[in-house]
This record gives C-alpha cells, structure tokens and sequence, in this order.
C-alpha cells in the first residue's frame, strides 16, 4: 500500500517517535495504531514508530539510535562501513560499555560489550537520517578490535582487512600500535599481525 498523507498526525511528532510521545501529542493508541495499518505510519520496533513519507532511512540503524544511545557499530559492521571488507554481515554489531543495559532489539543485531574505559577510543558519529546520528568506530578502531579478538571473526578476515588498509596513502602502522597500546595485549598482536603481512 502506497503512504498518504500524514496530515492528520500531529505535528508536534518528528519524523521517528515512540508510543509516549504518540500518547503526549494527544494521540489515542487506536488511532495511532490505526494510522500504522492504514499506511501513514511504519513501527519500527515495540513502541517505535516513523512517519511513511519521512526521507528514505535504514530502519535498523534508526532502532538502534534510539534504543541504544552509546551503541556503536564496530567489529566487522565497521569494518564494512570502512570498505575493508568484502563481507556483508547478516547482522549488525553493536559495542555498548561494560555495565550498559544490554537492550531487546528488533533488528537483527549482535550486542558487544566493551570495557569502558576504552570505549571512546576511536568513536566517530554518523549521520543516519531523521536528525539521528549513530557511533562508529574509525579504521584504526575497528582494525585494532578485530585483530584483538580475532578468535571471534577468524584470522583471514583480520588479516585480509589489515592488508586492505595498509593499501591507503594515508595508512602509518605506527598509529595502528599506538591505538593498540591502550588495549591489554593487543600491541603484541598487532606487531604480529604487521609482520605477516608486511
């Protein structure tokens, strides 16, 4: 079914909003629900909705902005998002801190939790539409933590994802074991993963 005219929701809304906010701007529940089966809303998740004629926008990523305020895609998600692999994840992984509230999602995602005091380390934000914007971890990140923990992705993907930065102008592996000290054992594995590969 095509989307019509969102006229009647209130203006009051964004373009993405949840069941509370529907229920403040003096929206019944039947009609707010009513409007999701006639076209002029899509639900996005439990309670979370978004205007049909809002700007197209990964709905997945749009959950997970809401729900998970210091997500942050990282792993091989980042490393995709980076161009340094060919994969395409069946789903999104998200780094929360150690002692987040691991959130229920509706999106396929695989939740990581991250020690906190190294969390900021690398984290970039994006845009992802409807005003929200989502973490990313860098490059140097994303290559630090996959190699690091390479027993979860395997070996080759680390290595062939390393090989693919180290390509780039701007690539110095002197700031990859810089970031790498800040992880317990990681500059060791970095070290190594830097002389199979160079």
């Amino acid at each position: 079914m095509s989307a019509k005219p969102s006229t009647r929701i209130p203006g009051t809304l964004p373009s993405v909003f949840t069941y509370s906010d529907a229920m403040a701007a003096g929206l019944s529940a039947r009609r707010l629900y009513r409007y999701r089966d006639e076209g002029h809303l899509e639900q996005l998740g439990r309670g979370l909705f978004r205007r049909a004629d809002a700007a197209p926008a990964d709905h997945n990523l749009i959950e997970i902005a809401l729900r998970v305020p210091e997500g942050t895609l990282c792993l091989m998600t980042a490393l995709a998002r980076h161009g340094l692999t060919d994969v395409i994840p069946a789903r999104i992984d998200i780094a929360i801190p150690r002692g987040g509230r691991i959130p229920t999602l509706q999106s396929p995602a695989d939740v990581h939790v991250f020690a906190r005091d190294t969390f900021a380390l690398g984290r970039e934000m994006i845009r992802i539409g409807d005003g929200l914007t989502l973490g990313l971890y860098s490059a140097k990140r994303s290559l630090v933590d996959v190699i690091r923990l390479r027993h979860r992705e395997g070996s080759e993907v680390a290595w062939e994802a390393l090989r693919r930065w180290l390509r780039r102008k701007d690539a110095r592996p002197a700031t990859l074991i810089a970031m790498a000290r800040s992880f317990h054992g990681a500059e060791r594995a970095v070290r190594q993963a830097l002389e199979v590969i160079l």
